[in-house]
């Protein structure tokens, strides 16, 4: 499959526009930018509104923590497949080349696409399920790693981020695909909190809010063009897959370069000079064709998928409820106390709400949703040290299949 190209004709009407400048300016303006705290502004000059919100994601107590987070496989120790810290690069890289050529606000970009996951849990999307049940559970309230990564940064840790980054971040789903993605206005953090309570009361709300900039919908299609070759790329890396599992005859291509630049080509050349972010309906059946064989393919069949279920998710659940209690309780000794409210307590800034006083499961659920996927499983045999519960990686001399296969005989005799 060939790598497409821009049209001869947008190209010129690009490279004239550019040179003239031009060109019709779409981009998010950095002094239309909305803060909590309007005193807290920004030096126009050499860090703007937006660049400013990047600094402090990146410099964010909880940014550091992507570097252990489950991308898609879990269990397996492989340093050539993407962990959700590289996940967030790659977002935010192809964001900005589509960004740049329709003429966007880059550091707007940046910024939504660094922050979009901070809030995700250990283990990807199966941590998140397991989380949102308990949580659920406990309170009848929905958890969303979309909104909570908002709630990281806009809550947790207080970092007066503006309005368009929190809402590019909140509305990013990439589990939800779209021929076409307007901007939908948010003009005030109290709309914003509305939004955000909605998708915490009403089941599926988090997946129909929206970013309420170009440069938030652009974040929210690159998170879908970033995941959809790359993840058949490292299920081939595993051995998982051979490289003919998915058809080649697609026009959007078959290896992860060529769905990329095939992709953003033609996002450009729908949306170049548009109120819209667009692809055309060829493009946008196979990114749906594509998301469908790999959810059939790769997800259902994830190696660690089964383990995650018959062993992480009974080990979320106990350290879940003995938090809770020593929360209760006030057991100033509890990791719950020494591991989070301290630490949370001693690195946000301003320092004029406290965190202890937040409902206690929600304050399990903002700690659970910041742990890496190493720390959750210390944590478990820490705290329940003669437990039967236990993961056993998949290391770079083991064959995954026949560790699969071991694992799943010892828990079925636990059974």
């Amino acid at each position: 499959m060939a790598k497409e190209q821009l049209s001869a004709a947008l190209s010129a009407r690009m490279e004239q526009e550019k040179s003239n400048r031009a060109y019709f300016d779409r981009s998010f303006p950095d002094n239309m930018a909305i803060r909590r705290f309007h005193s807290d502004k920004a030096a126009p000059v050499w860090r703007p509104n937006f660049a400013k919100d990047i600094d402090r994601i990146l410099y964010s107590p909880y940014y550091n923590r992507y570097t252990d987070k489950t991308q898609v496989f879990s269990l397996i120790k492989n340093d050539d497949i993407t962990r959700r810290s590289l996940h967030v690069q790659l977002v935010s890289r192809i964001a900005r080349t589509i960004g740049r050529a329709l003429n966007l606000n880059l550091d707007l970009i940046e910024a939504i696409a660094l922050g979009h996951d901070i809030g995700h849990t250990p283990f990807a999307h199966c941590g998140e399920v397991f989380l949102n049940s308990l949580y659920n559970k406990h309170t009848g309230r929905y958890f969303n790693h979309n909104i909570h990564s908002a709630r990281v940064l806009d809550k947790i840790f207080p970092l007066n981020l503006t309005l368009q980054t929190l809402s590019g971040i909140a509305g990013h789903n990439g589990e939800i695909e779209l021929s076409e993605y307007w901007p939908v206005p948010m003009d005030s953090f109290e709309q914003f909190e509305a939004e955000l309570e909605k998708c915490y009361t009403i089941p599926g709300y988090a997946n129909k809010i929206q970013p309420s900039t170009l440069e938030g919908n652009v974040v929210r299609i690159s998170d879908i063009i970033a995941y959809l070759g790359k993840d058949r790329q490292d299920a081939t890396s595993i051995q998982m897959i051979e490289d003919s599992a998915f058809p080649s005859t697609s026009v959007i291509g078959s290896i992860n370069s060529e769905i990329i630049n095939n992709l953003v080509v033609n996002i450009i050349e729908n949306s170049y000079g548009q109120p819209y972010i667009m692809l055309d309906e060829e493009h946008f059946k196979a990114v749906q064709s594509y998301k469908r064989e790999n959810y059939a393919v790769i997800y259902a069949n994830e190696p660690g998928r089964a383990i995650l279920k018959r062993v992480v998710e009974p080990m979320m659940q106990e350290i879940y409820e003995q938090l809770l209690e020593d929360l209760q309780l006030g057991k100033q000794d509890s990791p719950v106390f020494r591991h989070h409210i301290d630490y949370v307590n001693q690195t946000r800034y301003p320092r004029d709400t406290v965190y202890e006083k937040t409902e206690p499961n929600q304050i399990i659920v903002d700690y659970i949703a910041s742990m890496t996927d190493d720390y959750l499983i210390d944590l478990h045999r820490y705290l329940f040290p003669d437990s039967n519960y236990y993961v056993e990686y998949t290391g770079y001399f083991n064959d995954l299949y026949a560790l699969r296969a071991r694992l799943d005989g010892q828990l079925g005799m636990e059974d």
